[in-house]
């Protein structure tokens, strides 16, 4: 049988499941899932190290890395608006390559997303034992995940609803940074004046440590940009599925070179790019603190603590879903696709419980296991994007043949921007391997895909032989 006349893959529940997911999510919940994807710890604290590497340059690196995003995010709003799955470029992986490849590009991101709600807890732990000090931080991790445990086993619209309200604060604090330093430019702040483009021209100039500078500023903007997967997953379970998604991909868009590359140039217009706070606490932290704001340090703490939470419950939400129709698809053990009253609570304890051996490793293993957990996700995402790119590249042609009325949001330029997409992102991979920070994670990375490959191709051929692949 052919490709094309195979039946696709979908999201089916699993035999067994009492009912299928609701669709309780509502467009607002879905728009601000988008932004609030994007606008995380990344941008607020890991920006910092971009900056101090690539200086005033940081603004190209963000610019041509969140256009890299944007074709990304078109390419896959494009087939989700055509096919709407919760376990979304998996399931667009599998129609259009295969199921080996539908298996790797969702456990690997199952990986991702787990070690990342492991990260995120010890961060947001980190934060309130320095307002609380001698509690342990362990339980503060604890405390989180029984709480991002309540809002994922319940309906999906209490995640909807937290999710809104998180990523509506996260979108207040950083449209009121962006208002505040473009009056600081302006001059018009009292007690304040412009400093025009003398941080932009002077130390060192706009590229003050070289084009290497540049690339190293360039692979920290990327790996900043993880997170708007999550919109396209959350979208099979909105209310309207092909229109939540088309709209909330094409309104994202905008609005990423807003906060992203808007905040990046008004900090590095405003601030010394050398100066020691932006590495070091954050270049948010250091703008408000070079604009005399008192309680800096406690505003960006309160900040980061809600990019944090709300991190770690769409990390939940994306990893629960993901595995559940992995399994809905026979791709993992039969036990996570369970669902009850329209949630896969199995999936849900599953993930959460990952996420938090994590966080028990970087206190058991801190030295071994967990710097070798953190090298293996370095690059999943870049690897997720290839998928999603080839997928693109296969199933435009294929829905343009067979269903051409699907195509509610279409990629632009195909294929030739496509193609630049996949050039662009295999030359990343070739920068990673020069740096000697990012070429361990790569190659950790490159281990951890080989082997869902190889896994997902037995599956693959033992199920083409008839011979039940073991879950």
């Amino acid at each position: 049988m052919s490709r094309t006349s195979a039946p696709p893959p979908t999201d089916a529940a699993t035999p067994g499941a009492d009912s299928a997911l609701t669709h309780g999510l509502k467009q607002r919940h879905l728009s601000m899932i988008a932004l609030g994807g994007v606008i995380g710890a990344g941008l607020f604290v890991g920006s910092g190290a971009g900056i101090a590497a690539a200086g005033p340059s940081i603004v190209v690196a963000y610019a041509v890395s969140g256009l890299l995003v944007m074709f990304v995010m078109r390419m896959l709003g494009e087939m989700s608006a055509a096919n709407p799955a919760s376990g979304s470029f998996s399931v667009h992986a599998e129609r259009a390559i295969g199921p080996w490849a539908g298996f790797t590009a969702g456990w690997s991101f199952w990986v991702l997303l787990c070690v990342a709600v492991g990260l995120e807890g010890i961060g947001a732990a980190q934060i309130v034992t320095g307002w609380l000090p001698g509690t342990p931080e362990w339980a503060w991790v604890a405390l989180f995940m029984v709480v991002f445990l309540g809002t994922n086993l319940a309906a999906v619209k209490n995640f909807g609803e937290f999710e809104f309200w998180f990523a509506a604060l996260k979108v207040i604090a950083i449209t009121l940074f962006l208002v505040l330093g473009l009056l600081a430019i302006l001059g018009v702040l009292p007690d304040t004046d412009s400093p025009g483009t003398s941080n932009l021209t002077g130390d060192g100039g706009f590229l003050p440590n070289g084009s290497e500078g540049l690339i190293i500023g360039l692979l920290a903007s990327v790996f900043a940009y993880g997170g708007l997967e999550t919109v396209t997953i959350a979208a099979a379970e909105s209310e309207n599925p092909v229109q939540g998604v088309a709209k909330a991909v094409r309104t994202a868009m905008w609005r990423i070179a807003v906060f992203y590359i808007g905040s990046m140039a008004v900090i590095v217009t405003l601030v010394p790019w050398d100066d020691p706070q932006v590495a070091e606490v954050g270049p948010f932290y250091a703008m408000l603190d070079h604009l005399g704001i008192s309680g800096a340090a406690e505003i960006m703490n309160v900040v980061i603590l809600i990019a944090l939470l709300s991190a770690m419950n769409a990390n939940i939400y994306g990893s629960s879903r993901m595995a559940r129709s992995l399994v809905a698809r026979g791709q993992g053990p039969k036990v996570l696709g369970k669902i009850s009253s329209g949630v896969p609570r199995n999936a849900v304890l599953a993930s959460s419980a990952f996420g938090f051996l994590c966080v028990l490793l970087s206190y058991w293993r801190p030295d071994d296991v967990f710097p070798w957990l953190l090298n293996m996700i370095g690059a999943v995402i870049l690897v997720v994007w290839i998928f999603i790119a080839v997928s693109q590249l296969i199933l435009r042609k294929r829905t343009e043949r067979e269903a051409p009325d699907r195509l509610v949001v279409r990629m632009w330029f195909f294929p030739v921007l496509t193609i630049v997409a996949l050039v662009a992102m295999v030359g990343i991979f070739v920068l990673m391997l020069g740096q000697p920070d990012t070429r361990d994670q790569l190659l950790a990375t490159g281990a951890l895909t080989a082997l869902l490959i190889v896994t997902g191709l037995v599956r693959q051929k033992r199920a083409e032989r008839g011979t039940p692949a073991e879950n």
